[in-house]
């Protein structure tokens, strides 16, 4: 902000002058005042007493009394301590106010074709399940970072990639061969990923059932699963597809097909999208070439067994395989091809990877392996990496069948967000078709806000209910905020009164309009550095101090009934800036905020 660079230069000017001494400006400390102080400003003034050779009351007074008289802005200040709180203007606050009401894009930078180009990957599904609440926090926290990078003045590139080979898509194929007896998504009014998902748990319950068998015969567990039947038809299965045999190949075209219509679903549910999606069946291949590359320029070795592996000894890592003995690719491999899709496909600046933290090391490996096959981009690439969910009852397992579904979370969220709205009253005189509109605004306002507010890095606990409460820390609260503020607007607009586009800057204002201000001014910031440190959750708490410091100035300050004309101007220009900045930060999110509620 200017006013900061003006205070700063006057704290340096204040230095030189009071006691003879030059600092440069980015050496001067300032922060927002506390809340629990008076003030909007805060010098910190500890730094600057080997230079004034007083004690920190003397030299804050000495700072202090500079700068109220060479910063037109400021009107008043008070030492506590080590810290000079300054007090700006009102009349500066009423001129933000003034400069930013109109600016329905505030806090956003806007991009050109000269910004920096950053891909984010994110979702990276399997096709042998449907997306789970696990998939909903990285579905979640990757969109919300692509709008949060894009409004830092970047260029944005989604991307998604699928894992559509392997094992565990081949124990999927096998149960519904074995035991599907032609089943389709038409014939069981199923979609798709939940069909193939229940023969992947099928999988899991007959080769549960032969180990259990093999056991009671004699054999020890690992003698068992080293001599599982239905394990080796797998691994057939697998070799098939590879050698891309034509029955197994056609089938599991097929049933990826059913699996990727449902996924679309969903994604179109969970109000997400992506701008160019990878399938692993495409990049392991490159991969593979690329290992070889890397083996003929000796930036890899082969071992005796023929397997390809990285040393990475000099970077404190250990060795990493890259192909197996039989040739057949690994993740690590299937991760370089990728990479190299997207840098044939895209001029990457920047690449970031929305991935679960238990993939911390892969991505360290990862970045050495792309840095040394010459890829520009990656030693700097970010590995965006977050805790898991969970319930209140506990973690989910896929194979077992007990992972929450996110399809069907997402109906129980609506319902529960309709029986909540009629029970409060909320949508009295809506029709149905715009009611239901709304409940679902409001469900996935609720689970969306609630995975954000969380910071990312942290292990989280999903709690449906407490979600979509209307008080407290939770989306619906922010929504009906916002709601409110549009209310206030129709009815000043009934009473024939128009929305101003500039307040009188000689207008009083009271200490809740100023911290409302205050808070308005800081969003850019806010916004900035959810970017620097690639987290959501800072524009989620922010958005909700936001909505909280409104709904206490709502209460506390007629509005449309103010009858001082200057006053009324002003609060109805408040009400629309915060509303601007309450719908921009729940963008960030990718959460609607309705007009009514």
């Amino acid at each position: 902000m200017i006013i900061e660079s003006q205070i700063k230069a006057s704290v340096v000017k204040a230095v030189k002058e009071l006691y003879g001494a030059e600092i440069a400006e980015d050496s001067v400390q300032l922060q927002l005042t506390r809340k629990d102080m008076k003030g909007d400003y805060t010098v910190v003034v500890f730094p600057l007493l080997k230079l004034s050779k007083k004690n920190p009351v003397e030299t804050g007074n000495d700072l202090g009394g500079y700068i109220e008289k060479d910063c037109e802005h400021v009107s008043g200040y008070e030492v506590i301590k080590g810290f000079l709180n300054l007090q700006l203007s009102t009349s500066y606050w009423l001129d933000v106010l003034n400069k930013n009401v109109q600016d329905e894009a505030y806090g956003f930078t806007n991009a050109d074709e000269k910004s920096p180009l950053v891909m984010i990957e994110y979702s990276s599904p399997n096709t042998n399940k449907p997306l789970h609440l696990g998939h909903i926090r990285n579905n979640l926290l990757g969109y919300s970072l692509s709008r949060i990078v894009e409004a830092n003045g970047n260029q944005v590139v989604k991307t998604n990639i699928v894992n559509d080979r392997g094992i565990h898509i081949c124990k999927s194929m096998l149960a519904w061969k074995k035991w599907g007896e032609g089943q389709t998504p038409e014939s069981t009014g199923k979609k798709g990923d939940h069909l193939v998902g229940d023969f992947y748990v099928k999988f899991d319950q007959e080769y549960k059932k032969e180990q259990a068998e093999l056991i009671a015969s004699g054999k020890t567990k690992d003698e068992a699963e080293a001599s599982s039947p239905l394990m080796a038809e797998a691994r057939e299965m697998l070799r098939k597809w590879e050698a891309q045999n034509e029955e197994v190949y056609g089938l599991w075209k097929q049933m990826n097909q059913w699996v990727y219509s449902g996924f679309d679903v969903t994604y179109k549910q969970m109000g997400v999208d992506f701008d160019k999606i990878y399938y692993e069946s495409d990049t392991y291949k490159v991969g593979r070439d690329m290992v070889m590359e890397g083996l003929e320029k000796e930036v890899f070795y082969r071992r005796e067994d023929n397997s390809v592996w990285a040393d990475l000894g000099k970077d404190g890592l250990d060795e990493k395989l890259l192909l197996r003995a039989d040739g057949t690719s690994v993740y690590m491999t299937q991760d370089i091809g990728t990479a190299k899709l997207r840098y044939d496909d895209f001029s990457i600046d920047k690449m970031v990877y929305v991935v679960g933290n238990e993939q911390n090391y892969h991505f360290k490996v990862l970045a050495l392996l792309l840095d040394r096959l010459g890829l520009e981009w990656g030693k700097d690439l970010v590995h965006f990496s977050y805790g898991m969910v969970e319930l209140p009852e506990g973690k989910m397992k896929s194979r077992e069948g007990t992972v929450v579904d996110a399809d069907d979370l997402m109906v129980d969220m609506i319902n529960t967000a309709r029986d909540m709205s009629k029970e409060l009253g909320k949508l009295e005189g809506y029709s149905e078709e715009e009611a239901e509109s709304v409940y679902r605004t409001i469900a996935l306002g609720a689970l969306k806000y609630f995975i954000l507010k969380v910071d990312p890095r942290k292990n989280m606990t999903f709690d449906p209910k407490e979600s979509i409460d209307f008080n407290g820390n939770t989306g619906p609260f922010i929504q009906y905020t916002y709601a409110r503020i549009q209310s206030v607007k129709r009815k000043a607009i009934d009473k024939g009164m128009t929305i101003p586009t500039l307040a009188d800057v000689a207008t009083e204002m009271s200490d809740k309009e100023v911290q409302l201000m205050r808070m308005v001014a800081n969003f850019p910031a806010v916004v900035a550095e959810a970017g620097s440190v690639y987290s959501p959750a800072l524009v989620a708490n922010f958005v909700y101090d936001l909505a909280k410091e409104f709904n206490q100035f709502y209460h506390e300050s007629p509005i449309a009934v103010e009858e001082d004309e200057a006053k009324r101007s002003m609060r109805l220009l408040i009400c629309q800036q915060v509303g601007h900045v309450i719908k921009n930060a729940m963008w960030l999110m990718g959460i609607d905020v309705p007009e009514r509620m």
